[in-house]
């Protein structure tokens, strides 16, 4: 089964890759530009563009990354128990707890293109603040939840926003650090992918087998992510912080000039 995939991602990355190309300096598509041109939008610039070593030094860089090392701790530790824990919690079949899984992969999938789309309208800062939200909510109703069609539909809440976060990384990134080496920057970030796939299930284990039940990880879950969302607001007021200087930075160069 490996050595099929590995050759399969080998054909269709090296296709990929052979026909890729960067766009032209100042390139933008047809209908952006005469929006642009028009006044109807305004080209969004990034806040600067740093290297991969200069971002890694940045209060920002791990702020995104604590940020992310907890909500892919938190979705992954779902995945991972998710069949067990709504037996356990709610009673809920063998089977159904095995369509439950399945769904999760819908939601999880669906997270990453309903999120990012929901990002270009609200904001990268913004949609990571909602994720938060979410999840301290759900992972507070989940003990006290025992109709199974809520307790599941909290669960692929969270599942949905653990996979949000992956689409939205990458372009939140960007936002910050500028895209002259995002393969980079977003290749550091992602070790919180590796961390959390070890944290998270390490975690619900260690509560599970020392309660004998699963009621203590949502409430342990809880105060993580309302650390992660302390940390997204602070994150939030930087940036628009550090916009309303560049934008008071801009007005006086423009007044010198004139």
């Amino acid at each position: 089964t490996y050595y099929i995939l590995g050759a399969g991602y080998f054909i269709l990355m090296f296709l990929g890759a052979s026909y890729i190309a960067p766009p032209k300096a100042n390139w933008l598509p047809e209908g952006m530009k005469k929006d642009i041109e028009s006044g109807k939008k305004e080209l969004k610039k990034d806040l600067r563009q740093l290297t991969a070593k200069e971002a890694v030094k940045t209060k920002h860089f791990w702020m995104l990354w604590s940020m992310k090392l907890i909500n892919t701790s938190a979705g992954i530790m779902m995945i991972s128990v998710a069949s067990p824990m709504a037996q356990d919690v709610v009673g809920l079949s063998v089977a159904g707890a095995a369509t439950l899984v399945g769904i999760m992969g819908i939601f999880n999938g669906g997270g990453r293109l309903g999120w990012a789309a929901a990002s270009d309208y609200m904001g990268r800062p913004n949609v990571f603040v909602i994720f938060f939200i979410i999840q301290i909510g759900a992972f507070l109703l989940l003990p006290m939840t025992t109709n199974t069609l809520l307790f599941q539909g909290l669960i692929l809440l969270v599942v949905s926003c653990y996979g949000g976060g992956f689409s939205n990384l990458p372009a939140f990134a960007g936002d910050l650090f500028g895209t002259k080496e995002i393969g980079a920057i977003h290749g550091y970030l992602l070790t919180t992918w590796s961390l959390g796939g070890v944290c998270g299930p390490m975690l619900v284990t260690a509560i599970r087998e020392s309660t004998n039940s699963y009621i203590p990880v949502f409430y342990v879950f809880a105060a993580l992510i309302a650390i992660a969302f302390a940390i997204s607001i602070w994150l939030r007021l930087d940036i628009k912080k550090m916009q309303k200087e560049q934008k008071q930075g801009a007005t006086n160069t423009l007044s010198k000039i004139s």
